[in-house]
């Protein structure tokens, strides 16, 4: 009796129980040994689906399900939620070096590594698999189990069907994705929390790629460790996240290390974790982090799966990633819905936003799944998003040009006129700094207050110039930095000669 009372408890929702009836369908139609891959947003309820898939499948067919996950928390958590389901089960770890007892279970939940080093051994053989359940299936560890199970049919079920290596898509090991729910749908009926995003132009000229596509540690290190980074991190935390719990992602340890001293040394409730950490430590921070109301987690990328807290309120990608999956792991772990929690933010610190699109825009994930080169190739690269970057100046210096009623120049507006004219571009700068020291002159008593006022217009200057490069075609690092000194100088004349002439 016990066991049915536990089985009522869970039950599915109308979109799992309409996408768990696409499955079965598939599964009835296609031969035995096919493969096909299901794709459900993150906090969507994936292991929910694919737990009564199980018990179903075990009902049905009387054949055997094997789970297979890539970390020890994802295997404790599935096998929990297998025995909600009433699915007894038994896990396959490193202290599992043989399988006497397999005729008492139906259900087996291995990590790759594992099961693959006991098949290696031939210490493992489980007989009557019918079913094989691929968690997190865009990872690429799980291709060396496939052909252990050539007569059993293959499930892999992701929120991302796009391969984490451009050189292996999915489609050549899945012949048919189902696509639940979108994100945005799960938005409407109230099961996924509404993301506020917010986005912090960076300018990401010094990141560089490595061989797996993806943005390098070191390059990123570098990067957001720098002190500018660290203080534009902080101020959009206050201006935003102030006092909610807060978890920052970051693509380096050195870099979280930083966040951490950065926020501790403001005053705020911050702890930091990365693999280093000791599961004793890990599970100490993280038991910290959901009980205290304002706490901020810096990590690297280790709390993008198997992790799962609802009472996240605040992401910050403190990184830049040309990965999907990473993406949308990350703003995932803040979009459970709680009873006092609708909504959450996400601060943007890496143009991630402007590279893939709002976390709850439409996605085509069939297009994706079938043409994953041609997405990939697609990606905006940094420049791109760079050049539609339009600056505004901060409310705190915008109040210090109060005494003008126009502060705005839009160099590629003034580039077509000067080009249509049949003038020389340099004039766009010409008049540009005109504008500028016309400002500073208005509100200043003098020309050294004038003079103070124009070296705060150092980042609108820059935004100004890289305009004026991309119009001109010629936008080398050198370049941009002499005409930005440049401009400068001819600022500090102009402002003197705009006061000589009011003298």
């Amino acid at each position: 009796m016990e066991v049915n009372k536990t089985i009522k408890k869970k039950t599915l929702y109308g979109y799992q129980e309409e996408d768990l009836n696409k499955i079965f369908t598939q599964l009835g139609k296609l031969p035995e040994g096919t493969n096909i891959l299901y794709q459900l947003p993150t906090g969507g309820g994936k292991t929910v689906v694919f737990s009564e898939i199980t018990r179903r499948f075990i009902q049905q067919t009387g054949k055997k399900v094997m789970v297979l996950t890539h970390r020890i928390e994802l295997s404790k958590q599935t096998s929990k939620m297998l025995k909600g389901f009433g699915v007894a089960n038994k896990v396959i770890n490193s202290e599992v070096k043989e399988l006497y007892d397999q005729d008492d279970y139906m259900c087996f939940v291995a990590m790759v590594e594992t099961l693959n080093n006991r098949l290696q051994e031939e210490k493992v053989k489980i007989n009557n698999i019918g079913l094989v359940i691929i968690d997190e299936a865009h990872y690429n560890s799980f291709r060396k189990l496939f052909k252990y199970f050539e007569k059993s049919t293959i499930l892999g079920v992701t929120a991302t069907p796009l391969s984490s290596n451009i050189k292996l898509p999915m489609k050549d090991n899945y012949k048919h994705l189902i696509i639940g729910e979108s994100i945005q749908s799960l938005i409407d009926k109230n099961f996924l929390a509404k993301a506020n995003l917010y986005n912090y132009d960076v300018s990401l000229k010094t990141l560089k790629l490595g061989i797996n596509g993806d943005y390098t540690v070191k390059s990123s290190d570098e990067f957001y460790s720098a002190h500018s980074m660290l203080g534009k991190l902080l101020t959009a935390y206050e201006e935003i996240a102030k006092g909610t719990k807060t978890l920052i992602f970051n693509n380096g340890i050195n870099t979280s290390l930083y966040v951490y001293e950065t926020f501790k040394k403001a005053g705020y409730n911050v702890k930091h974790l990365d693999n280093k950490n000791t599961g004793t430590e890990r599970k100490e921070i993280l038991e910290w982090f959901a009980e205290t109301p304002d706490a901020i987690l810096t990590s690297v990328s280790i709390l993008t799966t198997g992790f799962d807290e609802p009472t996240v309120e605040s992401i910050i990608l403190n990184r830049a990633t040309r990965s999907l999956t990473l993406y949308f792991q990350m703003i995932g772990r803040g979009s459970r819905v709680l009873p006092n929690k609708s909504e959450f933010n996400v601060i943007d610190m890496g143009n991630n936003i402007a590279r893939f699109g709002p976390w709850d825009a439409p996605v085509d994930w069939q297009e994706i799944f079938l043409f994953p080169d041609f997405y990939l190739e697609n990606i905006k690269n940094d420049e791109e998003i760079e050049r539609d970057f339009v600056y505004e100046m901060p409310d705190d210096l915008r109040a210090k040009f109060s005494k003008s009623d126009n502060i705005t120049f839009d160099v590629k507006e003034e580039y077509k006129m000067v080009f249509a004219q049949g003038k020389k571009s340099k004039l766009v700068l010409e008049k540009s700094i005109e504008q500028h020291a016309q400002i500073c002159v208005e509100n200043s008593e003098d020309v050294f207050d004038a003079r103070i006022l124009a070296k705060e217009l150092k980042d609108e200057i820059q935004y100004r110039v890289k305009q004026y490069s991309y119009c001109i075609m010629n936008n080398t690092k050198n370049y941009k930095e002499w005409l930005e000194e440049d401009y400068e100088r001819k600022l500090r004349s102009s402002i003197s000669k705009m006061f000589a002439a009011k003298m």
